[in-house]
């Protein structure tokens, strides 16, 4: 069983968002970072979910039972429903990666049960900002 994390993090909104996805197995973990240069809060979360799939696809094999959460509500209920308004492409996109695996749980969780990856995200974000303001 794995279980993945996902977050994002932006400035203004749209504006530069950090990714955070943190995943488990085993009682070993992987923090992994990306960001966005121009997103908003809730593209960040959906691309967060997507390079968390995409990083699972790659290291571990599809008949893992996969524990996703996140923090983000329309990203919870998108999935649920398979339907967002406004966001169909890049929901679509997180279906496809997660029909992938044999089984996946979606979860939601407060803000306070995600601090992994949400730190993982301010720290994705905190880089581009800083990387931006030195260039």
């Amino acid at each position: 069983m794995i279980k993945l994390y996902t977050d994002a993090a932006t400035k203004g909104n749209p504006g530069p968002t950090g990714l955070g996805m943190l995943v488990v197995k085993d009682g070993q973990q992987q923090q992994l970072k990306a960001f966005l240069p121009r997103a908003s809060n809730h593209q960040g979360e959906f691309a967060a979910a997507i390079e968390g799939f995409a990083y699972l696809k790659k290291h571990f094999s599809n008949q893992e039972t996969v524990l996703f959460y996140t923090d983000s509500r329309l990203l919870s209920d998108a999935v649920g429903k398979e339907h967002a308004r406004h966001y169909e492409n890049v929901l679509n996109e997180l279906l496809t990666s997660m029909d992938d695996f044999k089984t996946v749980v979606v979860q939601w969780v407060p803000e306070k049960e995600n601090q992994g990856a949400h730190q993982l995200a301010n720290q994705a974000l905190h880089e581009l900002i800083n990387q931006s303001d030195h260039q």
